[in-house]
């Protein structure tokens, strides 16, 4: 899959908007990647599944971001034939009140999936949940770099950043009707 037919099928879900947008960490921005119009959309969601898929080798094991990098954890578990589990932000206070869910043996190395990375810190704290739950995770893939300082705290965290997308990517000759 190339670049260009990744930012045209984000383009195609509608999943850049331009305007003003509060970001999670506080901040604002011009621009807006949603990620739940590019991960419920079947076609866009495929195209990213299949572009991390590519990525991995047959023994890795996922490790998705609650809530956005599970969608993309599962579509990628099943294009590339590779387990997945799940870093929750915050443990659960039922059930097994697990903070990592999914089959995860010590020492098993696990790629982390996310969704879009602006300061990493979300990214960063499910590293440190699935370390501190035995995994050894030294690589991220991620989906969009917004190119605001997150691959540093990613870097700072020891752990490797590929994104399939660049914000300067994604919004050269962007329509910002």
């Amino acid at each position: 899959m190339t670049n260009q037919a990744l930012i045209d099928a984000l383009r195609e879900a509608d999943a850049v908007r331009f305007g003003e947008f509060e970001l999670s960490h506080g901040g604002t921005s011009e621009y807006y990647v949603d990620k739940y119009l590019f991960e419920t959309d079947p076609t866009c969601l495929e195209a990213i599944a299949e572009a991390f898929a590519e990525r991995l080798d047959s023994d890795d094991k996922l490790g998705g971001v609650a809530l956005g990098g599970v969608p993309l954890a599962a579509a990628t578990s099943v294009a590339a034939g590779v387990p997945y589990v799940i870093a929750r932000k915050q443990r659960k206070e039922y059930g097994t009140a697990n903070l990592i869910e999914g089959r995860l043996e010590e020492g098993e190395e696990v790629v982390v999936v996310e969704d879009i990375v602006t300061t990493g810190t979300s990214l960063v704290e499910a590293v440190e949940a699935l370390r501190d739950a035995g995994a050894t995770v030294n690589r991220a893939l991620v989906v969009v770099d917004r190119e605001e300082g997150g691959r540093e705290n990613v870097e700072d965290a020891d752990l490797e950043m590929e994104s399939l997308v660049t914000a300067s990517e994604l919004l050269a000759d962007a329509d910002r009707a």
